[in-house]
């Protein structure tokens, strides 16, 4: 893979691991099978806000499915070229484009509510939630959106490094403030409502002697959890910080292309080398590493009870022990790559290839 891409499916010439032989092998049960179209070379991830789930292509179709069978409610096409995944609210449903276009339908019937303009492409889903849409920009800009009109409330920007990792890193919105990473490691916690920042903390700091050694991008969406914000860079580290003040609580060295997971006690990281590695929420001390699924470009991984998913490069889903880091079971999908995260639903998982697959699964 090439580093500043995440798009890319190239390993960089690393084999990816053959799959071992589990014993007795956990089945995932399959729901349902949709197809809303293919991803091209960008990273689609879906929306369940509802009761009902989003997803988008493409080639600009957008759909609502219903959540019991996968039968669409509405599908539309947009006449754009879409970039990244959905955002909804069950209100609104946002989409952006490699053009920099923010479109915004009405969730019960997929009709235009109306459109609005960022800087650049749009690697990212939207965010729709306490009467904003915010919209992430590939130049290192936040956009927040009137969720009636389109008009804009205000843009948050900094300057970018000069070598960024080109992925879908996208911002956590909660309780009245809005989390993002950026490159050079920096952690920013801002306003939602006036667009300022609370405060900045630094995840990683730029080492090496070559540009590319020194990229140290902020990857994932931050995981909020309780007074606790975490995260994880590539080339960088992995750390927790205080939601209030930024203050850190700990870190470690880790690289990631793909963020950071939590549950009650541990947090997750798939690193760039295709190992999941298991942390102590408390205190960051490693718990185990998985490395069988070495160089398979591995998904960020969803946490699910006593069991953690994640998807791979040949669209394999693969069940993990919480507890151990043992593989427990796999699952098949169309063969395509699952860049995004798996989505958690009431009833198990959905997960869409970049093939233009959805898949649901039960455990």
């Amino acid at each position: 893979m090439n580093p500043l891409d995440w798009f890319s499916s190239n390993s960089g010439g690393a084999k990816p691991a053959e799959l071992v032989n589990i014993a007795s092998p956990r089945a995932m049960k399959t729901l349902w099978r949709a197809d809303i179209g293919g991803a091209g070379p960008f990273v689609f991830s879906p929306a369940l806000a509802e009761g009902a789930l989003y997803v988008a292509s493409r080639d600009g179709a957008v759909a609502k499915l219903a959540l019991n069978d996968g039968k669409p409610v509405w599908r539309i096409k947009t006449n754009a070229q879409h970039s990244g995944g959905v955002g909804s609210d069950g209100s609104l449903v946002a989409v952006g484009t490699d053009k920099g276009e923010v479109i915004a339908l009405d969730a019960s019937t997929g009709s235009a509510r109306w459109r609005a303009r960022v800087s650049s492409e749009i690697l990212s889903a939207p965010v729709v939630s306490e009467g904003l849409v915010v919209v992430r920009s590939a130049d290192s800009r936040i956009f927040a959106f009137d969720v009636a009109d389109g008009k804009r409330r205000w843009v948050y920007q900094r300057a970018a490094a000069s070598l960024i990792v080109r992925a879908p890193t996208g911002v956590t919105v909660t309780r009245g403030a809005l989390f993002a990473g950026f490159s050079g490691g920096k952690l920013v916690a801002i306003d939602l409502r006036s667009g300022a920042a609370r405060w900045e903390a630094t995840v990683a700091l730029p080492k090496g002697a070559t540009e590319l050694e020194r990229v140290t991008d902020v990857s994932g969406e931050p995981v909020v959890d309780g007074r606790e914000v975490c995260t994880a860079a590539f080339q960088g580290r992995a750390a927790c910080y205080e939601v209030s003040s930024g203050n850190q609580l700990w870190a470690r060295e880790l690289s990631t292309l793909t963020g950071m997971s939590t549950d009650g006690r541990y947090a997750f990281v798939a690193d760039d080398k295709g190992a999941i590695h298991a942390l102590d929420r408390t205190n960051g001390r490693s718990l185990w590493k998985q490395d069988q699924l070495a160089n398979r470009l591995i998904s960020q991984v969803l946490p699910l009870g006593n069991e953690l998913v994640a998807g791979d490069y040949a669209g394999v889903i693969h069940l993990i022990s919480r507890d151990t880091g043992t593989l427990l079971g796999r699952a098949t999908t169309d063969g395509g790559h699952v860049r995004a995260a798996p989505l958690r639903i009431p009833n198990g998982f959905v997960v869409q290839t970049a093939n233009g697959g959805v898949f649901a699964f039960a455990l």
